[in-house]
């Protein structure tokens, strides 16, 4: 695997749990060295975001004005 393919894949891992040490580390010194992967992890940290933003509320986030089904 290429040193942007692990760097995509952790840029993802980190949506979905805290990186290890190494992890971290390994991501830093590539995204300082990449500007793709850089962009790459702008645009997944954006689409992140979007995909909250605008998510249908769950059990545990509704409000006492939302319909339950």
């Amino acid at each position: 695997m290429n040193k942007c393919q692990a760097a995509t894949r952790l840029m993802s891992l980190k949506r979905d749990r805290p990186l290890t040490l190494g992890e971290r580390a390994a991501l830093r010194l590539h995204l300082a060295m990449c500007s793709a992967c850089r962009e790459c992890d702008r645009q997944f940290e954006l689409l992140h975001h979007v995909n909250r933003r605008f998510e249908p509320p769950t059990e545990d986030r509704m409000t006492d004005d939302a319909p339950r089904h």
